[in-house]
């Protein structure tokens, strides 16, 4: 992806994204360490150890393919240089799909240390994830797209990926 920034671009490539993904990472690191050291004692052995790892394991292929599909196969970045909004692929599911992709794989890196104490984290996580965005990122589409971007934001999710339910006739 390039980092296209002009005098006529509105929005910037990447946003505040790095700085986002890195404090969830740090948030995960935390979980982690402290999973080993005073909450030791919510280590999951045996089956309950087993699905821990499905669980990672879907999580973190999961994610590296939503993350692609968003970043890589979407030609967002055509998009963003032309100041339009992207609504079709993937970013028909969930309306971050690179910050969803990177936060599933930080969920499934947490769940392989196989620890109760790091579950609340993912909640946490997914605050941290929807504050930050709704007062950044989602506060510039509005101003950059109206109303386009409020349709969009009443059919596709901020972070998990599938549609919302509309109401029916």
């Amino acid at each position: 992806m390039k980092n296209y920034m002009n005098k006529d671009q509105k929005m910037p490539l990447y946003g505040i994204g790095p700085f986002l993904i890195l404090a969830v990472a740090l948030l995960s690191l935390l979980g982690i360490l402290l999973s080993y050291t005073v909450l030791s004692g919510g280590t999951v052995n045996g089956t309950g150890k087993l699905w821990f790892y499905f669980a990672a394991f879907f999580l973190i292929s999961s994610g590296l393919l939503i993350w692609f599909f968003g970043a890589v196969h979407s030609d967002v970045d055509r998009y963003i240089q032309e100041n339009r909004l992207k609504t079709d692929g993937i970013y028909a599911w969930t309306r971050n799909p690179m910050y969803t992709g990177w936060w599933f794989v930080l969920i499934g890196i947490l769940l392989l240390f196989h620890n109760l104490w790091t579950l609340p984290l993912i909640p946490l996580q997914w605050a941290l994830l929807t504050v930050v965005l709704k007062r950044t990122e989602e506060q510039w589409l509005r101003e950059l797209f109206g109303e386009e971007y409020e349709r969009y934001c009443k059919r596709v999710n901020r972070l998990l990926p599938c549609k919302k339910q509309t109401a029916s006739m």
